[in-house]
Formats: structure tokens, sequence, C-alpha cells
């Protein structure tokens, strides 16, 4: 019997959920909510979904068993806190929330509940993510020396305008990188190891009417003594493929999008050559790099089936909840240091950026 799925947030991410779920084996879509109730109805009509208008009776609904989170980023924590207390395992949009305290709200609710939580990540599914993952696990890089994450998209300012959310600090969470760059930030620490240490600037270059960056750029020291840059924008025009790229003393490899395009290690292994292969066969398109709908939701389905996974054998997914904590802990890190032009240690207090906010020492726009 399939498990059954709610959607919680109707807007342009859910369809990649309802299409994701839709390709997972023993999971089925069967109910959605959203504050607009037109919204929901969308949905609903497009997927064969129960519609709801009340958030209480969809997660009183016995047969949602599991729900997806895809509110505004600043909105996670709500409707996450009270599907756990209701018994329903929790998947959450990235980012997980855009305050540590609320991130760590969801984190408790669900262990309180007993429940699985998993934060979305899809980029962590890709074949090219866990052949980098398996070769920095055997050694294969030598030492670590660099981890870079470019992101270099481009956004209209219709884009901005066309959400009242966007760009705001109360509920995007911040700019290019708390909405855009996240994805890859998971990605460079959960290859690279634990940051250390950040130094930062943010800026607004290219759009009106939004209270975040545009652009950033940070350098990182990372626990095992590795550097790094992390590198995000939405004002590049016309937008490229977002890049990951690990170096070492003994080895090179860098990712754009899905496909491996530098694969150079002093020792050679069998499997190399399959990689060097696939190399000249390029599986990628644009991504997300100038069209926000233009991403595909595999990314989304191999992890639901991690999640559904996880829930029937009772372990962990492979990104939980303090998982996607962390990405969010390196970009408040980001921002306080670029705001200071102070070095930022990790791990941070709780949320030094919003009391740093308070007494008006941080806030862009």
């Amino acid at each position: 019997m399939a498990i059954g799925f709610g959607i919680i947030g109707c807007g342009l991410i859910a369809d990649f959920h309802a299409r994701a779920i839709d390709d997972v084996e023993g999971a089925k879509l069967v109910a959605c909510y959203d504050t607009v109730a037109e919204a929901a109805a969308r949905l609903a009509e497009k997927t064969g979904a129960k519609a709801y208008h009340d958030l209480r009776q969809m997660l009183a609904d016995p047969a949602v068993a599991v729900v997806t989170v895809a509110a505004p980023s600043g909105a996670h924590m709500e409707p996450a806190v009270a599907a756990a207390r209701a018994g329903k395992h929790v998947i959450v949009e990235k980012p997980l929330e855009i305050t540590l305290d609320r991130c760590d709200r969801i984190i408790h609710a669900c262990r309180e509940a007993g429940v699985v939580l998993a934060t979305i990540f899809p980029s962590r599914f890709y074949d090219s993510s866990g052949q980098l993952k398996r070769a920095v696990d055997q050694g294969r890089f030598g030492r670590l020396t660099l981890g870079d994450a470019y992101v270099k998209w481009y956004r209209t300012q219709q884009y901005y305008d066309g959400g009242a959310w966007r760009g705001t600090w109360d509920l995007d969470g911040g700019g290019a990188l708390m909405n855009q760059a996240i994805h890859s930030v998971d990605l460079l620490a959960w290859l690279m190891g634990p940051v250390a240490e950040i130094r930062a600037q943010t800026a607004l270059l290219a759009h009106e009417r939004i209270a975040v960056e545009d652009t950033a750029v940070a350098t990182l020291k990372f626990a095992n003594g590795a550097l790094g840059v992390i590198e995000a924008s939405t004002a590049v025009y016309p937008g490229y493929l977002k890049r990951i790229e690990i170096h070492g003393s003994a080895g090179s490899a860098v990712m754009e999008e899905e496909d491996i395009t530098k694969w150079d290690f002093a020792e050679k292994k069998p499997e190399d050559a399959e990689i060097e292969k696939k190399m000249s066969q390029r599986v990628s398109g644009g991504g997300g790099a100038a069209d926000p709908a233009a991403i595909g939701h595999h990314g989304h389905a191999r992890q639901f089936a991690d999640v559904l996974q996880a829930i029937q054998k009772g372990s962990r997914p492979l990104v939980d909840g303090p998982e996607g904590r962390g990405s969010v802990e390196i970009i408040l890190a980001i921002y306080l240091a670029a705001e200071t032009g102070q070095t930022v240690r990790l791990p941070l207090e709780s949320d030094p950026v919003l009391k740093a906010r308070e007494v008006g020492i941080v806030g862009l726009g």
C-alpha cells in the first residue's frame, strides 16, 4: 500500500514535489494545502489530490503520513512543527528555515514526536555528487587544499517583483545565498567538511526594491585546514551552470550542474575510465541558471525515496534536520562577516545575525 503524501504550500516548487512523488514507487500524493485556496485547488485539479483550506484538517487526515513543506522559506517552521505534533513525517524544502532558532524548533519537534525529518537538497542525490563524495572519503584527493562553489545565475527584476516574499529578510531569509546558492553551500560542506572561519562581502548591484543581496563572495577556512571560496549571484547575465571544484595534493575534480568535467588523480583506478567516458556525454541542461522553473525533479524523487526508506527501516535519511541546519549556519555566518567586516568563526552562537540587526549593525537595504 502506498504511503500518502501531503504538500503544504502550492506555489512553483510544489509542482516539482508532486512530480517527484509520482515517480517514487510506494508513494502517492493524496492531499495539498495552501493559505490561498485557488493555489491548492489548482494543484489538486492537476494531481487528483484532495485540496484542503484548513491545515489542521489536512493534518488530521489519516491518509497523510508524510508532509512536504513548500511554503516561503521564512514560513517553514509553523507548518513543520504542526505536522510533527500531528505524527506526520516531515520533508522541508530548502532552507530548513531562515534562522538557527527556527531550525532548532523544527528539529526538536520532530525528535519529540519520533518522526523522520529531512531537508530537501536534491543535488546530493546526483550520481556525480556521489562519485565526488566517494573520492573524498577514499582519500583520493590527498590533502584537501581548496574547495570552491560558484553560482553565477541570473534573475530578472520581474522575478523579484512577482512574489512579495522574494528578496525579503523576513520570508526569503536573504538573497542569492539563501535562496539560490544554498544547494552548492550544502554540497561544498558535505564534500569538504565543516567550515571553521569565514570572511565575506555582499552587495545589491543589479536589482531594485529588494532588501537582500544579489551578489556575494566569501572566503572560507575549513576545519581540516583547506581554504575555499563561495561566489553567488543572481546578477550575472545570462546565467551559467553552477560549479563545484574540489582540489587536493593528489587530485582535482570539477562538477558543473550534474556533469563531472574534470577528473584528475595522481593514482588512477579502473572506474576512472567510465567516469571520463561520461565526461564527454554531458547531461545537464541550463539548470536554474536563468529560469527557476527549468530545474529537473529527479533529484527530489531520489531524495523522497531515501526518506521513505528511512521511514520503513527506522533509520536516518541522508539529509536530516541537523544536516539542513548546517548550510543555514554557514550562510548566516557569511552575512554576519560581510556586515561586520570581521572574521566569523563557526559554530555560531544562536542567531548572531538577528541580534546584530536588532542593534543596527546588520541589515542590507
